[in-house]
């Protein structure tokens, strides 16, 4: 029997049963979704609509003061068939960040919640002049023109709705002498000190990229600063944008600049007009404090030879950059400097040795250090002095000999100020509330004491 099928009629039957499996191939995959949404539309806490920032994932709810961060419920919408960890619902501690995980089909985003709290003092001010207020130490500052009475004058608070102060802005006071307000919500209340001058003349200064003290965004920044004004009453604040316009500076005993932003030294610290002031203020007797990246400094303004400044410079930036560490405390040795001034009234584990960050705290790492024995040829701590005209103070808690590193220093000036730097990836004034670390640092009291007894050394 002849057969009716042709070689070219099998070729397009086998054309078309590949086609045909080929679809039903496709179609099995039909489940993948690219397309499925992953956003919150809407957030609110207590019926406070958050600021949602769909770009980054930072979600930010301001709260009244006297809200209880413990255990709050946020509310929220979801696309459909969206899912959310932690679920709709549950009450959370919120006194630090707080991830959700929205989940879609095949796809997820994060987004990272900061609920904050309204300060309940929003403005303080007298005869016109508004004051500094530091709302993390509750204090605020403010300086009248030279000659103010200041036994007798009456401000003008502008406070948050809903609380109570005491006592009352309407009642003249004396402000000779530090003055406290008590705000009050319900059972919270928080209390400000006022500090008010009539002499612009400081012998103290915080030297800054920012503009003003009020505009230091860069959070380790602020935080020494806010320690210092509060510690410091009277100190100004210096950007270096006004000594470039030609701000006097010999009136200051010391100048502290802390530099945490950038490994690099901005071109605003390092303009010629900046750099001959300095110069010229250290040259006439002023001292200068030196901290984190500002330690890189020293070169810059010729306190060490050219090419022996910091050659240790390491760091992490970014929102979420750092890590945790959970197995060991950061400290440091100043063995052979316990007489030191510097080192007076520290909390200590050994003689000789202090801790300055607590294990389970984020940290950035931020160093600006020599590293003595292996690179730079100082072979050692003597090489180290002989080479930089400095005086190494101390280095890691296991160099008892500080061979290894130098992170304080200082350098002497029989005809000039004094220098002093903390270089110390330790020293570090804000634990950022990330990766599940600790925001307390219980030996930031030793950080504190360190600079306090660095400026009221460098003063004399």
């Amino acid at each position: 029997m002849t057969s009716n099928f042709k070689p070219i009629t099998i070729l397009c039957l086998l054309i078309a049963a590949a086609l045909l499996w080929g679809s039903c191939k496709k179609d099995k995959n039909t489940g993948f979704n690219v397309d499925a949404r992953v956003q919150f539309t809407a957030f609110n806490i207590n019926n406070v609509a958050a600021e949602i920032n769909q770009q980054t994932g930072q979600i930010l709810v301001n709260l009244p003061f006297g809200t209880d961060l413990t255990g709050l419920t946020p509310v929220f919408n979801l696309p459909e068939q969206a899912s959310v960890t932690p679920v709709a619902g549950q009450k959370l501690n919120m006194t630090g960040a707080v991830t959700y995980r929205i989940t879609n089909g095949n796809l997820y985003k994060d987004y990272t919640v900061l609920a904050k709290i309204v300060p309940p003092l929003v403005s303080f001010s007298i005869n016109g002049v508004a004051g500094t207020i530091d709302q993390e130490s509750k204090s605020i500052s403010l300086i009248l023109p030279d000659g103010t009475d200041l036994s007798n004058l009456k401000p003008v608070i502008e406070l948050q709705g809903g609380v109570q102060l005491a006592p009352v802005a309407s009642l003249a006071q004396d402000f000779s002498k530090p003055v406290a307000y008590t705000v009050t919500k319900g059972d919270l209340s928080v209390v400000y000190q006022v500090n008010v001058i009539s002499n612009s003349i400081s012998e103290y200064a915080f030297l800054g990229l920012a503009t003003s003290r009020a505009a230091i965004s860069n959070p380790d920044e602020k935080a020494a600063a806010d320690w210092f004004f509060t510690n410091y009453p009277t100190a100004d604040y210096v950007s270096f944008q006004s000594i470039e316009g030609g701000r006097r500076l010999s009136n200051y005993r010391v100048i502290w600049w802390h530099f945490d932003s950038a490994q690099d030294l901005p071109a605003a610290a390092l303009s010629t007009s900046v750099v001959t002031a300095l110069k010229a203020y250290r040259a006439g007797g002023g001292a200068l404090l030196l901290t984190t990246y500002a330690a890189r400094y020293v070169e810059a303004l010729g306190i060490v030879p050219a090419g022996k400044g910091p050659n240790n410079v390491f760091g992490d930036f970014g929102d979420t950059a750092g890590f945790v560490e959970a197995n060991s405390n950061w400290g440091i040795s100043f063995r052979t400097q316990e007489q030191h001034p510097i080192f007076q009234g520290l909390e200590t584990y050994e003689a000789g040795k202090a801790w300055l960050l607590q294990k389970g705290t984020f940290r950035k790492n931020h160093t600006a250090w020599w590293y003595v024995n292996e690179w730079g040829g100082y072979g050692d701590g003597a090489g180290w002095r002989a080479q930089t005209g400095g005086v190494n103070l101390a280095s890691e808690n296991w160099d008892d000999a500080l061979n290894g590193r130098v992170g304080i220093a200082e350098w002497p000036s029989t005809t000039g100020g004094n220098v002093v730097i903390v270089a110390f990836g330790a020293y570090d004034w804000y634990s950022e509330p990330l990766g599940g670390g600790s925001t307390t640092n219980l030996y930031l009291g030793n950080i504190k004491k360190i600079t306090k007894n660095a400026i009221d050394y460098l003063k004399k």
